[in-house]
């Protein structure tokens, strides 16, 4: 009985932190939605039942213990009322909005939690004085109590009620199955929170093994459903693929709560025994909670692989395998650089050069890819608007016609002379049809004489630089693709969201899909097409006062009202004086190279010295400080 006892209290913690867990996912990643919204409360009613019963269960006063007790009745009298919230919200997402019936009778239900939860502090809810019976602790009920008991089950019906009527209306075997789990589900928290005890005190003390028993079964029962349920609202109100949802919760479910309530249960038994020898504390305690988290991290990264696998069957898991290959192979600026650097530093030590350097052809002129050693190159100065050459070769000795002119006729040759440097040509294509895509210098080796080795080895190194060059060029061809499918591919998702459990919601305009984005994805949208197009024109900011008073200022034009509106906004966090190409003005600088200039990803990262994911994560803020700067110029023209 101990035993089955301690294993209880441990379930019961297990569940407090699996609630607690879930209840930040919910708020971590789909708060907007009103069914994850209204999940969040039932998981905040579980973490004060739970959280409360395993302290009070720990406690050795009576005064403890009953302030614990009460605590926990706290969770208890709200979980009706979120209980008929949360199915509410799940019927109105199939289609189904409350016509007032459902709405008022949620607005009472939290009105009467209120009334009852006044009453907990007194004896009205639950008598004054603890019972012991064996090793368990309650309060007596009172008529208000079963007056509560009443509308806990009345709500509980309600709102299985609402959650069939979800099932009946979902059309999709997919939609259909998860709400089907839902319903199943949704048992948890009412088996985890339902007081039992105060109705059936005799029970633990006549059948004491069959009670612990029943506390461990409930617990376990309880925090398995209550994962399946975070699973099943984790897809509602969000657009993401299906793989996205399921990697995402099942590795904060195996870093957060299972980690912990793993944790937990050792350090609780080996406490449990240092006790019962007489040692209320050991220093095995924090070893093993340090040793346990650890080697919990290690086996979930060690393992993480094969249990996302498990998630996926089928072309799913083809589909997976490809995009994390994908992900792993692809090549960033920087391991390009890195690459270019090994093969120049290879060609400066085989042929004994001071310096050398590769440069790339694209639409824009020649662009410096990298250097090592001493090059004679300078890079271009900025232009009066701005913005930058983009390390484009402008030295009298590299770029001009006759260079390219002297290109075009040794296209075959394998280098050539220029100034004082020996060119490498570096190709694409086929031999019949070769391409230039660019240049290996050697510095001051245009007098040098290769012998058979190094003859070899530069024409291996320079066709390992061309296929570098080439494959990068392969990759933004790509990027470039996936950008410009990503609008489609967002509205296909959206589509597939809002039709899953609404018979209509295949039939929605893009305008009137759920919107899943705040202020800055707005922002972001509208810079996109700041120069012309429907992110611009369609866009959302378009009904802010700000951009409502701009009209008269631009003959009633509403794209270049807001057009207006996002420049002044951009002008707010130019630093002051001369632009600058450093760390304070980098916002700025990303702003107007990227959407004003509209220069492309590539060429503002590599002007502005930095990877490229580095530059998404600066834009990302970038657009955030203009939402903030629109927000404060809205807010100025509403109390204007």
């Amino acid at each position: 009985m101990i035993f089955l006892q301690t294993l209880s209290e441990i379930l019961t913690a297990g569940v407090a932190i699996t609630a607690f867990s879930l209840l930040l996912y919910a708020l971590a990643f789909n708060l907007r939605d009103r069914v994850a919204r209204s999940f969040a409360v039932i998981m905040a009613c579980v973490v004060i039942t739970s959280t409360a019963e395993a302290i009070g269960s720990t406690q050795t006063t009576l005064e403890a213990v009953n302030f614990w007790i009460r605590v926990q009745w706290v969770g208890v009298i709200f979980l009706p009322a979120a209980y008929l919230h949360f199915s509410d919200a799940v019927l109105t997402l199939t289609g189904r909005p409350s016509r007032g019936k459902r709405r008022w009778a949620i607005r009472l239900s939290y009105a009467g939690a209120v009334l009852f939860l006044f009453g907990l502090p007194f004896s009205f809810l639950l008598r004054s004085g603890l019972n012991t019976l064996g090793q368990t602790t309650y309060l007596q009920p009172t008529l208000i109590t079963d007056l509560f008991m009443a509308v806990y089950v009345v709500a509980v019906i309600l709102s299985w009620f609402n959650f069939i009527r979800a099932y009946r209306r979902t059309t999709t075997p997919t939609s259909r199955r998860r709400i089907f789990y839902l319903i199943f589900c949704s048992l948890a928290p009412a088996l985890s929170c339902f007081p039992f005890l105060p109705y059936a005190p005799n029970f633990s003390v006549q059948h004491p093994i069959l009670f612990w028993s029943g506390a461990v079964l409930v617990n376990l029962i309880s925090g398995v459903l209550l994962v399946v349920m975070a699973y099943v609202v984790a897809f509602f109100g969000v657009s993401w693929p299906d793989r996205v949802v399921k990697v995402r919760l099942f590795k904060w479910i195996m870093r957060g709560p299972f980690t912990a309530s793993v944790t937990l249960g050792l350090v609780t038994i080996i406490r449990r025994i240092g006790e019962s020898f007489g040692v209320p504390y050991t220093a095995l305690v924090p070893i093993t909670m340090v040793a346990c988290i650890l080697l919990c991290e290690y086996l979930i990264t060690i393992f993480s692989r094969v249990g996302q696998r498990w998630l996926f069957s089928g072309m799913a898991r083809d589909d997976l395998d490809k995009i994390r290959t994908l992900q792993d192979q692809l090549l960033a600026r920087d391991d390009l650089s890195q690459f270019l650097e090994a093969i120049l530093a290879t060609v400066s030590d085989r042929l004994q050069a001071q310096g050398a350097y590769i440069v790339g052809l694209n639409a824009d002129g020649m662009e410096l890819m990298v250097t090592i050693g001493k090059v004679k190159l300078r890079e271009a100065s900025p232009s009066a608007q701005g913005g930058a050459a983009n390390a484009v070769l402008e030295s009298a000795t590299m770029v001009n016609d006759e260079l390219l002119q002297r290109i075009a006729e040794n296209d075959s040759v394998e280098h050539f002379q220029w100034g004082q440097d020996a060119l490498f040509p570096l190709m694409n294509g086929t031999p019949e049809k070769p391409v230039l895509i660019g240049l290996l210098g050697v510095t001051n080796a245009s007098s040098l004489s290769f012998d058979v080795e190094q003859h070899q080895a530069m024409r291996i190194l320079v066709d390992r630089a061309a296929m570098a060059l080439r494959d990068w060029r392969v990759q933004q061809k790509v990027f470039d693709s996936l950008e410009s499918l990503s609008s489609q591919v967002s509205f296909i998702q959206k589509l597939r969201a809002a039709g899953q459990y609404d018979r209509m919601g295949a039939l929605a305009d893009e305008d009137h899909l759920q919107p899943e984005s705040d202020l800055s994805n707005w922002v972001r949208d509208a810079l996109t097409h700041y120069w012309g197009g429907p992110k611009l024109t369609e866009n959302p900011l378009m009904n802010l006062k700000v951009v409502q008073d701009a009209l008269n200022e631009h003959d009633g034009n509403h794209a270049n009202a807001l057009r207006a509106i996002l420049r002044s906004a951009i002008d707010r966090v130019k630093p002051e004086g001369e632009r600058r190409f450093t760390g304070e003005w980098i916002l700025y600088n990303i702003l107007e190279m990227k959407f004003l200039e509209g220069k492309k990803v590539r060429e503002v990262a590599l002007r502005l010295a930095m990877s490229e994911a580095d530059l998404y994560r600066k834009q990302r803020v970038a657009i955030e400080t203009i939402a903030r700067v629109i927000n404060e110029m809205e807010a100025q023209a509403r109390k204007g």
